[in-house]
């Protein structure tokens, strides 16, 4: 029997991340998982281990890409093989390019798109010997529906979306998918820091009145996403994005003024 396959997941100790960790860990994968917040790394790794399954811990800060570089190679000698990399950690001040500094720019890209591009590179030449893998970069629909508040965070998911088409050309001929998910609203702690208590309130009901389905998503839904992306299902699924939000990218207009200027059709 084969073994079964490796995933390394990066922002593994909380939300999307920890999610994902728990659903490859019910589907039998191997793990390491990866994230500067120690405990929780820890909790989440324990959870897995229940599950059933092996589970690497890499405490590591993507800034120092040295030690992001040798989470890899760990986890390629511990296991033998890399099957999966989940590009999930990012780092974000909500600011307008007016408020941003240059360090906050840079820390940013650094974290949120240098740091997954080589950790690509680096899992992509454990990925060309076994002649298969896949790359899964987590963007956001930010990358396409902007509003001003967080120039850092978008310019970086619109670069991620453009990267992840770059790579599948380039690693597809050594059988290597490369793939992004764009999550609308989801409900974690990185969607608590828009603002202070009274605007946040303002913004959740705003982006709910505009989300058709009505409601923010779970990690567990994202990581489904995920999942199924990693799998042999979506075989020919490559140099693509998958939008994961409700409805709320496309969707103009709030279900308020939709009921007011359409009643009784929504």
């Amino acid at each position: 029997m084969a073994d079964p396959p490796v995933a390394f997941i990066t922002g593994a100790a909380r939300g999307i991340g920890a999610a994902t960790a728990r659903e490859l860990a019910n589907r039998g994968y191997r793990l390491a998982l990866v994230d500067l917040l120690a405990e929780s790394l820890a909790d989440v790794a324990d959870d897995c281990r229940r599950r059933g399954v092996e589970v690497l811990i890499c405490p590591c800060d993507l800034a120092d890409l040295d030690a992001a570089q040798a989470a890899i190679s760990r986890t390629v000698r511990q296991f033998g093989r890399l099957d999966v990399l989940v590009n999930n950690a990012a780092w974000r001040q909500v600011q307008t390019l007016r408020e941003t500094d240059l360090a906050t720019w840079e820390k940013t890209l650094r974290i949120s798109l240098t740091a997954p591009a080589f950790l690509a590179k680096w899992s992509a030449e454990a990925m060309e010997r076994q002649g298969s893998g896949v790359i899964i970069n987590i963007s956001s629909i930010r990358s396409e529906q902007c509003d001003g508040q967080a120039a850092a965070y978008v310019a970086v998911k619109g670069a991620l979306d453009a990267l992840t088409y770059e790579l599948a050309a380039l690693y597809g001929p050594r059988g290597i998918r490369v793939v992004a998910v764009r999550p609308g609203a989801i409900d974690t702690q990185l969607s608590a820091d828009l603002g202070p208590p009274d605007a946040l309130r303002e913004l959740i009901a705003d982006c709910l009145d505009h989300t058709p389905l009505g409601r923010f998503g779970r990690p567990e839904e994202i990581a489904r996403a995920i999942a199924w992306l990693a799998g042999d299902d979506a075989s020919f699924v490559t140099g693509t994005t998958l939008v994961v939000d409700g409805g709320l990218l496309h969707n103009a207009y709030g279900l308020r003024v939709k009921r007011q200027t359409k009643p009784g059709q929504f």
